[in-house]
């Protein structure tokens, strides 16, 4: 089974522009996405795969021989994925479902395939910036989102919460400790690590000696380097994550994607699918239930028995 399988195509579609244009910049023109969004992904799918696919800092832009070789493994998928739209163009359309920087979804992904393999899913990677945005203007269905987002209108189910970490070089004197609190950083220089999207950058000056940076664990995790490590920061609030999408398009697919997400069972009585497949129970006539003879109590002349009376 290739690496790629539980990628979805859309990611893999990009992943291909990158290594044809062998330029960022021109690939994301063509995909009509920004080029940050294509490096972005391009950086999930690389923490996800647990190789680099490109030469890091090469110029111009080169493939690794991992990258090479999954190349031919992407197109072989994609044209999979376009002869099977081809055979079926009248099926169902399929769910859009986005996710921000460190959110792994291939957990759901898998589950939906199995139990709704007439509905495709296409995953789509968000920049945390757009979130929102995403779901508003009908980008997607459903997003994957950090928490806090403007509820007006908005269905969100929390989900978890991701520890905070502060990012240091691997010879730092925080790298002997597990956990620390701001207090103990208090004499570093702090990166800016607000913006996820952007936070690439803040991890690069931190990898080059330039202070420390704090963030989810998830991103710092997304964006591993062998020349860095992540302790536990223990007074720095949480980042949570939820599954939100508009109120008002909650369709049957989005509720099983969210009974999915839920852990719902397949024969759940919440499910839309599952309603729709289990059949009424048939109420059984009276004659059927005492096997076609009246019911004692209703019998004329039926007399009572005496009650036996307990010994003491």
């Amino acid at each position: 089974m290739s690496r790629l399988e539980s990628i979805d195509v859309v990611r893999l579609r990009w992943f291909v522009a990158v290594a044809e244009e062998l330029h960022f910049a021109r690939a994301a023109k063509g995909l009509n996405i920004s080029r940050q969004r294509l490096s972005q992904t391009v950086i999930e799918l690389e923490g996800e795969l647990g190789t680099k696919l490109f030469v890091p800092g090469a110029q111009p832009t080169q493939l690794t021989e991992d990258g090479a070789e999954l190349l031919g493994e992407a197109r072989e998928l994609i044209a999979r994925a376009a002869a099977v739209v081809e055979e079926t163009p009248d099926g169902p359309a399929a769910l859009r479902v986005g996710f921000v920087p460190g959110v792994t979804v291939s957990k759901w992904t898998r589950i939906w395939s199995e139990r709704f393999p007439d509905t495709s899913l296409e995953v789509v990677a968000v920049p945390m910036g757009e979130q929102e945005a995403a779901l508003r203007e009908g980008r997607v269905d459903l997003c994957f989102v950090r928490l806090p987002i403007d509820r007006d209108g908005m269905s969100a189910i929390p989900l978890y919460r991701e520890l905070p970490v502060v990012v240091v070089p691997k010879d730092h004197p925080i790298s002997v400790f597990e956990q620390v609190s701001m207090a103990d950083l208090a004499d570093e220089r702090m990166q800016d690590a607000s913006d996820i999207d952007a936070v690439e950058g803040a991890i690069e000056l931190v990898a080059a000696g330039v202070g420390v940076a704090v963030v989810p664990h998830s991103i710092a995790r997304l964006h591993a380097r062998r020349d860095l490590v992540y302790r536990t920061v223990t007074d720095v609030a949480n980042t949570e994550i939820a599954l939100a999408w508009p109120t008002d398009r909650t369709t049957d697919v989005v509720e099983d994607f969210v009974g999915v997400v839920r852990g719902r069972s397949e024969r759940s009585s919440r499910s839309p699918v599952a309603r729709a497949k289990t059949p009424e129970p048939q109420k059984k006539s009276a004659a059927k239930r005492t096997g076609g003879r009246p019911s004692p109590a209703r019998s004329s002349g039926a007399k009572k028995k005496p009650a036996k009376r307990r010994g003491r």
